[in-house]
């Protein structure tokens, strides 16, 4: 029973983060044509998005540790690393395309 709940929800949460960096995200950056304020917006609600299906995951995770479902929880785990190896990547997204030029002093006028 354990590896029947644990197999469709592993496959649902992987798709769901798939098709929302895809269709969520990437269609909303190209509906953007270069509107940098667009960009960071969808970006951020992207984030937002992955925030909460992360915090999901692991409730969840935690409820299938208490229970003793084994595949539930390592599936829940799996798709936790995978949500937070995208908020990694999205932040380091975020910090280079936020960088300020090379050369330039923090806190300077012309920064």
């Amino acid at each position: 029973m354990d590896l029947a709940l644990a197999i469709p929800l592993f496959l649902l949460e992987t798709a769901w983060l798939v098709l929302d960096w895809m269709f969520g995200l990437g269609m909303e950056v190209w509906a953007a044509q270069g509107d940098r304020e667009r960009i960071d917006t969808a970006s951020l609600a992207h984030t937002e998005r992955v925030w909460v299906l992360l915090v999901a995951v692991l409730v969840v995770a935690v409820l299938a540790g208490i229970f003793r479902a084994r595949w539930t929880l390592i599936g829940h785990l799996l798709v936790a690393l995978l949500a937070g190896g995208g908020l990694v990547i999205a932040q380091h997204q975020w910090d280079d395309s936020h960088a300020p030029p090379p050369g330039c002093i923090r806190y300077s006028a012309n920064c």
